[in-house]
């Protein structure tokens, strides 16, 4: 293959988006190409055969991705407001959704054990605090007794519902705490600084 013709096909995949089929891949061969240009004689005839070699694997390789069979990466011009990042996430999407996992079972099964098993011990962790609060011969309305109480058959009919209940009450005891420390931190009124000082 001449130089002539691997540039013309080099400038041909980066015109219709092919070049985004392997982009580092492509790049090298594109930089490579622009070597070789500016060298003569035995080292530039070199350097077109190698050129020459790697534009035959990548179009190789692009027609094969390109088979009825394999999702092809998206080529062509970008639609207008959409960018590299964006066909790549619709093409793992696709390519999860051919493969029956989709986005509900795309999630790490590692980290879903590890959301699962937190919970759990988060939740146990919440009804030994509870247990440890409960005064000695509680009476059976006292308000300790009767939250622990609660939980503990909150777990024995539905792990799961404790699981998710007591996150809610992290995220509501969150809130509370952020909520204090902003007031705390809120600056004094005018009014309040103004009789601080007619009053000192």
């Amino acid at each position: 293959m001449a130089s002539s013709e691997a540039g013309a096909r080099i400038a041909a995949w980066r015109e219709c988006g092919d070049h985004r089929f392997d982009p580092v891949r492509f790049h090298f061969i594109e930089a490579l190409a622009g070597r070789s240009a500016a060298h003569d004689g035995e080292a530039r005839r070199l350097l077109d055969d190698r050129v020459a070699r790697l534009v035959a694997d990548y179009g190789a390789a692009l027609a094969a991705a390109q088979g009825p069979n394999v999702d092809a990466l998206p080529t062509g011009k970008l639609p207008a407001g959409r960018g590299p990042l964006a066909l790549l996430v619709e093409q793992v999407a696709r390519q999860a959704t051919s493969t029956g996992d989709g986005p509900a079972a795309g999630e790490l099964k590692t980290l879903g054990y590890f959301r699962s098993t937190w919970a759990k011990l988060s939740a146990e962790r919440r009804l030994t605090q509870s247990l440890a609060k409960m005064p000695e011969n509680a009476g059976p309305l006292n308000s300790h007794h009767l939250v622990h109480r609660s939980l503990t058959l909150m777990r024995d009919l539905s792990p799961e519902y404790l699981n998710r209940f007591m996150a809610y009450v992290d995220t509501l005891l969150w809130l509370d705490q952020a909520g204090a420390g902003a007031a705390t931190a809120a600056p004094e009124s005018p009014r309040k600084a103004a009789r601080g000082k007619a009053a000192g």
